[in-house]
Order: C-alpha cells, then structure tokens, then sequence
C-alpha cells in the first residue's frame, strides 16, 4: 500500500511502498537512461553512481545491461533504505548503497577504481563544489577505457530551451547555490581533469546525457 514520505526529496513528491520510494521523474525517464547506459557502458562494468535517490535507475540498468555490476551511493539515509529494497529486484547485480556526500573528502577517500561514474539529476540541485568534487573524482578512480555519465538539465547559450531558463530561476530562488549549470562550463571543468566529451544525447524534456572519457589514455 503506498503512502507519502515523511518529506518531499529531489523536488518531488514520492510515494512508498515499504522502504522503497516511487519517484515519478524516474519513471518516465529511467527507460530511456537505460538505453543510453546499455550503448555506452563497457563490458562487465563496475559502476559508481553518485546520488542514486531512490534505486530505480539502478534497477533499470542492471535490467538492460546484466552484465555490470552496479555501487549505489547518497547522503540520505531514506534514499540508501530505498537503493537496499531495489537492489533485490537485480538478482545480487546492486551492491548495498554507500553514503557519500562529495562535499565530504572522508566519504571518498578510500573508494576503490570503477569503469563508470554515472550521476543524474544531482550537480543542478547542489552547490557547484559537488561538480568540482565528482570530475576531481572521475579524473583520479576512472579506469582506462572507462566513461562518466552525466544526465540532466543544461543551459546551452541561446540554445537553451525556455523550461530550463525557467527551471534554473526557480532552483535559484530556493537556494543561490543551485542552478542549471551552463554545458560549457560542466565541460571545461571535466577537461580539466583529463576528462573529454565523447557524445552529447538528446534526451526528453529538454535534459542531455553527457559522456566523458578520458582525453588521452591511461
């Protein structure tokens, strides 16, 4: 029987059926975020996500790719409750979630190498410092032949699509350290840390996914 949670997360408003929460952005984008992981993982992958809200995307690309194996992570105690009773739906495929907070060195500091670093719907509602510390992540604990998966909203100059002007003012005025970062800046900021766009994806409702690999090899 679903009932609300104790509080909203993430911007919305989620049910719960025991200790599993329903986010109703991810059901109506964690198909296509499948696909796009399915394409792009490498074979037999460790994936780190950072920031894996309820566990569903998990599920999902557990789902479309049975060969990876997947390392759930976030800061929230009733997020990671979530990722746990997901991770029963992927036959042993989720490992049992972390709390790393990337705001928090100590939470990071001893993480073992991975092939994918996948976040979603995470460095628009955290102050730009998370940014900084998931490339400064990827740049150090990335395997070679290994990718980062950014999926989200982006201002893209004049490109950018009227919701997101309007979304990036909005998450603006709950908090001045939010905001829909700019492509160009996410970019320079990955380059930085020896990691290069590989493939820019339209995805629905005006969101990308970003791919990232490393610029020269490891």
């Amino acid at each position: 029987m679903s009932k609300p949670p104790g509080s909203p997360i993430a911007l919305e408003q989620r049910t719960a059926t025991d200790d599993r929460l329903h986010s109703p952005s991810a059901g109506r984008n964690r198909d296509a975020i499948a696909a796009v992981l399915a394409d792009v993982l490498p074979p037999d992958a460790e994936v780190l996500e950072i920031g894996s809200g309820t566990g569903e995307h998990a599920v999902a690309a557990c789902r479309a790719r049975p060969d990876i194996r997947w390392q759930p992570s976030d800061p929230d105690p009733a997020s990671r409750a979530s990722q746990a009773a997901w991770a029963s739906e992927a036959d042993g495929a989720i490992r049992p979630p972390l709390a790393i907070d990337l705001l928090d060195p100590q939470t990071v500091a001893d993480l073992p190498p991975f092939d994918a670093l996948v976040c979603m719907n995470v460095i628009h509602i955290s102050p730009w410092g998370v940014a900084e510390a998931l490339a400064a992540l990827a740049g150090r604990a990335l395997r070679p032949g290994g990718c980062v998966m950014l999926y989200g909203p982006f201002m893209e100059g004049e490109a950018t699509a009227p919701s997101n002007r309007q979304f990036d003012a909005s998450l603006k005025a709950r908090n001045p350290a939010w905001g829909v970062r700019a492509l160009d800046d996410v970019v320079a900021l990955m380059a930085g840390h020896g990691l290069a766009l590989n493939q820019q994806i339209a995805m629905p409702a005006n969101n990308l996914s970003l791919i990232f690999k490393p610029s020269e090899p490891r």
